[in-house]
């Protein structure tokens, strides 16, 4: 069996949060490249113009593209042929936030409780989810998730009769709902099957795909180009300012499901979309 060492993986997980705080993910940068030269509204063109500028400010000086540096999302792939030696998983990601944290003077934004609220001051625990798969590797992909977004997202369990217009209309209120408080454009995430708490996983490891890679199954991928345009539909554009871009991309991920539910979760990344990933 493999052996890699915990101080290995805080180091990696420190190097993801800043990166991940620093410099936008390629496939964002390029499509709001796409979305400045498509839209039509100049208020939400100015927008767009200074999210990219702001953008390269960040990634030149090393400094949080957002204010938000946001609460650490892990999400761990771990080789069912692979030992952490030297400590354990959780305490290595979480003592790579810390060190991250510290050295690039990230905003604590994390409280102890959420009604004693008191700031850990480090920005630990992180959230963790881990999935044992086949292998010998370790893969870490990680997000800080601001509040802006995540406050607005939902889940619910639909009735089965529902359908797919029943979804429609649930992800499309989300977003409207939402207006400009997530900082759009968002990249907007669906889970849908398993249970209520699998669905809203779901949503969540959808927004790590990047922008322009379509779901593997056509009739989803249709779903999703169907989706994209409905919410682009909406006008409420970049930094709520109006325009035609809303979302730069609409993710859906699937799982079987029981016969009598239909669970479905919607999950928003704001236009700091943070997300990196890196295999140890």
């Amino acid at each position: 069996m493999r052996s890699v060492e915990a101080a290995a993986i805080t180091e990696v997980v420190a190097r993801l949060c800043e990166e991940a705080s620093f410099v936008l993910e390629e496939s964002v940068h390029s499509a709001f490249q796409k979305a400045y030269a498509a839209e039509i509204s100049p208020l939400g063109k100015d927008a767009l113009a200074q999210i990219l500028a702001n953008a390269a400010l960040a990634a030149e000086n090393k400094l949080p593209i957002c204010q938000d540096t946001g609460i650490m999302l892990v999400l761990v792939d771990l080789g069912q042929e692979v030992h952490v030696s030297g400590g354990s998983l959780y305490a290595a990601i979480n003592q790579g936030v810390r060190d991250a944290s510290r050295r690039s003077y990230l905003r604590k934004s994390i409280v102890n409780d959420p009604i004693e609220r008191t700031n850990t001051k480090d920005n630990t625990p992180a959230v963790i989810h881990c999935r044992i798969v086949d292998g010998d590797r370790i893969k870490i992909s990680l997000m800080p998730k601001s509040a802006g977004s995540e406050n607005v997202s939902t889940v619910k369990v639909l009735n089965t009769a529902d359908g797919w217009e029943g979804i429609k209309r649930f992800v499309l209120e989300t977003v409207d709902q939402a207006g400009p408080n997530p900082c759009p454009p968002v990249i907007v995430g669906v889970g849908m099957g398993g249970t209520m708490e699998k669905a809203a996983l779901l949503a969540k490891e959808a927004l790590f795909r990047p922008v322009e890679q379509k779901h593997p199954l056509e009739t989803i991928a249709y779903l999703e180009s169907e989706l994209l345009d409905a919410i682009n539909g909406l006008g409420i554009g970049p930094m709520g300012r109006g325009g035609r871009t809303t979302a730069l991309a609409v993710h859906v991920e699937v799982f079987p499901t029981h016969m009598s539910s239909l669970p479905v979760a919607v999950n928003l990344l704001c236009c700091a979309a943070r997300y990196k990933t890196m295999e140890i």
